[in-house]
Formats: structure tokens, sequence, C-alpha cells
């Protein structure tokens, strides 16, 4: 369609404006959770740090217990934190716990089902082998041995093994500062009565949390009239909070009361790129105001949430110095109705999501996709994703589809 970019390539120059990520800060790793790592995660210590037992049993020399009903003398007990300090001799053990130091000159473990204990004489009931069940010192990580790449996301598992890896602090990305500005003199706060020819705002909030979700921090900006003067001081507003990004909401488009762009320019907004093939989310505009992406979305509800998810979020994730900021993470389906022929835009369609027998969700759109309709996108639970020009569709066929209930990284 004349004017408009397609989806990818407009996510593309969007990511291409990102220019560097973030700076890094260091934190404390209990307050690391969800950051992403601005340096390599670098190991002080080696795991285990000493050749531990990986069962309860005893410790043993395997040329003492090879034989079934072999006599091994117990001379002491390694558990965990309290670990034996002698050496094991011919023809003696040492009781053994899961975790703890294997002693000097014990080669295996004979487990417990495996042996008679008596006193202190145990009897081999199950030859060994060496270095059964023992985890050699090493055998997760070395110390110097770099664990995490810079760009993770620390989750759980990860936090863990920095943690196991004695990293008290990591160093991460600040979070990006992302201010968020609704626009119009329709709209309202939550919580303030409208008159009879107003809306209450519902963008700004859904942005926040798709925002935060994805690692930033918002400023709320609040709502700027349909006014060059209110519009302009809301952008001067933005830059000296020291914005990151700026997530304009409404007034993007062509209309008489549509200022947004206009304020931008007078403001020195370089324009990137002005609307896209996609439905719902046509008029989205991009652009930088010196250091300060700029990503302008549709009034419409939906329209700006579909966009956020599209965009908004991998541009944050990007400014993250996620190296995976851009992946496409849609998935396979099955077309669970009929569809007509699409047009020369792409189309992210609500809809639900249906799980059978077979490998695939089957995926069926709703009938109305108005984009002020928060209802049906409420109660949706995926997006079905349309090429444009796609030819008429069967129900069964293949698809693709975005979840909903997914979490965004």
């Amino acid at each position: 369609m004349s004017g408009l970019i397609p989806v990818a390539e407009a996510l593309a120059r969007i990511l291409a404006s990102v220019r560097t990520p973030v700076s890094g800060e260091t934190v404390p790793l209990a307050r690391a959770a969800g950051r992403v790592l601005a340096e390599p995660v670098v190991s002080t210590r080696t795991q285990p740090p000493f050749p531990a037992s990986a069962m309860d049993g005893y410790a043993v020399r395997a040329a003492d217990a090879g034989t079934v009903g072999a006599l091994l003398r117990l001379v002491g007990t390694s558990a965990a934190g309290h670990g034996f300090t002698g050496r094991i001799g011919a023809g003696e053990t040492v009781r053994i716990f899961t975790g703890a130091p294997v002693p000097e000159g014990a080669d295996a473990i004979l487990i417990q089902e495996d042996a008679e204990a008596s006193g202190d004489t145990v009897r081999v009931r199950e030859a060994v082998e060496a270095s059964r069940y023992i985890r050699r010192e090493g055998l997760d990580f070395a110390a110097g041995q770099s664990l995490l790449a810079e760009g993770l996301t620390l989750d759980a598992r990860r936090l863990a093994l920095a943690a196991a890896a004695g990293r008290p602090t990591l160093t991460v990305r600040r979070k990006p500062r992302v201010a968020i500005l609704a626009t119009g003199d329709e709209l309202v706060q939550a919580g303030d009565a409208p008159a009879w020819d107003q809306i209450v705002a519902s963008n700004s909030l859904a942005l926040a949390a798709l925002a935060e979700e994805a690692g930033a921090e918002t400023i709320d900006l609040g709502i700027a009239a349909d006014d060059h003067a209110a519009l302009e001081a809301a952008l001067r507003r933005a830059r000296e909070a020291g914005a990151d990004l700026l997530i304009t909401l409404g007034g993007a488009s062509v209309g008489d009361h549509d200022l947004v762009q206009a304020a931008l320019a007078r403001e020195g907004l370089e324009l990137g790129f002005w609307r896209v093939a996609l439905r719902p989310g046509k008029p989205l505009m991009h652009g930088r105001l010196g250091e300060m992406l700029v990503i302008g979305l549709p009034g419409n509800p939906v329209s700006s949430i579909v966009c956020g998810w599209l965009f908004v979020v991998p541009a944050i994730r990007a400014l993250l110095g996620d190296p995976q900021a851009g992946t496409d993470r849609s998935e396979p389906a099955i077309l669970g109705r009929d569809l007509a022929a699409n047009d020369g835009r792409a189309d992210y369609m609500r809809a639900s999501l249906t799980v059978t027998g077979g490998e695939l969700p089957v995926v069926s759109p709703e009938n109305r996709q108005d984009s002020s309709m928060l209802a049906v996108l409420g109660r949706s639970e995926a997006l079905l994703i349309r090429a444009p020009h796609a030819p008429a569709a069967k129900a069964g066929d293949p698809c693709r589809i975005l979840r909903l209930d997914r979490r965004l990284v």
C-alpha cells in the first residue's frame, strides 16, 4: 500500500535507531531478578570446591571394596559442612552423606543400600567401581570461568548460578526510562468523572504495564490537551526527566486535532517513519528527539496495545542490550474457521485458542475486530497473524499466532 512500510521493516528501523544500550549499574544479587546483564558473570570459585559424594553411603578405596563380602573398618564420618579431615587407609571406610567432601585416600562411594553395617564394621554387599558416585572437583564450573553472557535476563536459575559462583553483586543495565504521554481533550484519568463527550484514558496504563514487564521504569506525563503549548511543555518534561524512550498515545494521524507530530517537529524531531502496513495500528510514528527515541502510537486502545507488543517491547529490550530483542515470538497453530483473503496490511486478529488432541492449538478469530473494543482483546488468548495479501484460508490450514498469556521476555 502506498506510503505504508511493512511491519518487519518498521521493527528493524526502530531497533536500528537504538544506538547503544543504556548504561550499567551494580546491584546486590538479591535485587537483580529480571535485570539484564551488562557484563558477563565470571565465577570467583570452583564448584564443587572438593570431590563430593553424590549419594549417602560409605567412602571407600575401590581396591578394598571391589569384592562382595569384604569387611571394612569404620573410622569416621563426613557430612556436609563437617568433612572428615583424616585420610582413609587400607581396609578403612568413612560414613559419608550426599554433598560431603570425599576423604583423602577414598576413590569410590559404597552406597548405603549396598552395605551392611554392624558396630564399626561395614560389609560390602555389592562390589564398587573407582570414581563411582563421586562428583569431581570443578564438575559444575571452575574459578575464572565465564558462566553467563552479557545481555541475558536474570531469572531464578541464573541468579542461583551467580550466587553459587560467589558473586554477591552483578553489573546490570539500568532500567530504561520510558516516558508515556496520553493526548486528547476527550480523555480523563481513571477515577475522574468524564463529561458526556469524554472517555477514561486506558492506553497509558496498558503501555506502562508492558514497559515495566519488559524491564523499564516509567514516567507518567499525564494527559496533554489538544493544544500546541500543552504538548510542547509535556515533550520538554520528557527530555528534562532524561527519558530514553518517549511513547505518545494518540494524535499522530493527520486530522485537524492530531497535533502530536507537529509539536514533535517543532521540538526538533528527526522523523524515522510514519504509517505501517498494519491492522490495527496503521498510524504508527517513529523518530528521535536528540538522544531520546520516540514512538507515537495510535489512539485506539487495541491498536495502541498491539503496537506496544510489536514495537515498544522490542525497543526496550534493545535499550537493555538484549541480543534477542527482535526475535520472532510467534508460533504455529491451526486455523479454526474459514477466512477471506487479506488486503495489503498485516492483520493481527484477536482470537481464542482451543487445545485438542493434536500437537498444535486451534485458533478462532473473534467475529468483531474493531480496534476500539477492549473487551474483545481482554478475552482473547492470542493474535492470529495474517500476512499482507494472504489468500483465503480454510479451517484446518496452518497459521501463525502470538500468545497473549506468555511473558514478553
